[in-house]
């Protein structure tokens, strides 16, 4: 079994999830009392966001270089980011270590195609659904992507991170949420992506009646499986 590195903490919230389905699905793949073998790097979430917010991603791109070269010192057999938008600097990141970086874009693009998906409405930040770090390589893939309007994007954004970011899930939001949802379906949305993983602690397929791809549950499941090379 190859080591996991998971480069976390934006939020931590959401890297729970990654580590509970990575040791879930090395468990129902092997059995008994098997787990998964990873090392977590969890940062500081409010220096990121900062950098985020002052547009300086060169930074905030080094730091997050800088964790991933110690995932590796410390054995990470090849590195997994847990959040959409920091994808943004994945080139930062990759050109700083010698191990393989499992691109959040890559698993969401397979995981689409299998639903036979060729067009996807996206949410996340306004990052994530106004810049191509995501939406470049979906669309590169043959998948058409929507995204809403510029005054959703804004409530949408505020949701992340006033809200789940936090720890906070409101029925209003979810509600919201759902709302726009209903909307987007009617430009030919055939799926949802939910495009920030913090997004999955608000709705999910339960909530929807199209295919719903959660990054963070298939990100952290093909982590698991390249773990175990299934």
């Amino acid at each position: 079994m190859k080591t996991i590195g998971l480069l976390g903490g934006m939020s931590w919230e959401s890297t729970v999830t990654y580590y509970q389905v990575i040791n879930t699905t090395v468990k129902e793949k092997l059995g008994g009392l098997h787990s998964a073998r990873c090392i977590i790097f969890s940062v500081d979430f409010e220096e990121i966001e900062r950098c985020q917010a002052t547009g300086e991603w060169n930074e905030a791109g080094l730091v997050l270089q800088a964790a991933a070269q110690k995932l590796q010192q410390a054995g990470a057999d090849f590195i997994v980011l847990c959040t959409n938008t920091m994808h943004k600097v994945a080139g930062a990141i990759q050109a700083g270590i010698g191990v393989p970086f499992l691109h959040m874009a890559d698993v969401m693009a397979a995981a689409l195609k299998q639903k036979a998906a060729k067009s996807a409405i996206l949410l996340g930040t306004q990052y994530t659904m106004e810049q191509d770090f995501i939406k470049g390589p979906l669309e590169a893939a043959g998948i058409n992507i929507i995204t809403p309007n510029r005054d959703d994007r804004v409530e949408i954004n505020r949701i992340i991170f006033e809200e789940l970011c936090l720890g906070v899930v409101e029925e209003g939001s979810k509600q919201f949420i759902l709302g726009v949802l209903s909307r987007l379906q009617g430009r030919g949305g055939e799926a949802v992506i939910l495009g920030c993983t913090e997004l999955g602690l608000l709705i999910g397929q339960q909530n929807c009646n199209v295919p719903v791809v959660d990054t963070a549950l298939v990100h952290a499941k093909a982590a698991a499986l390249q773990a175990l090379e299934v």
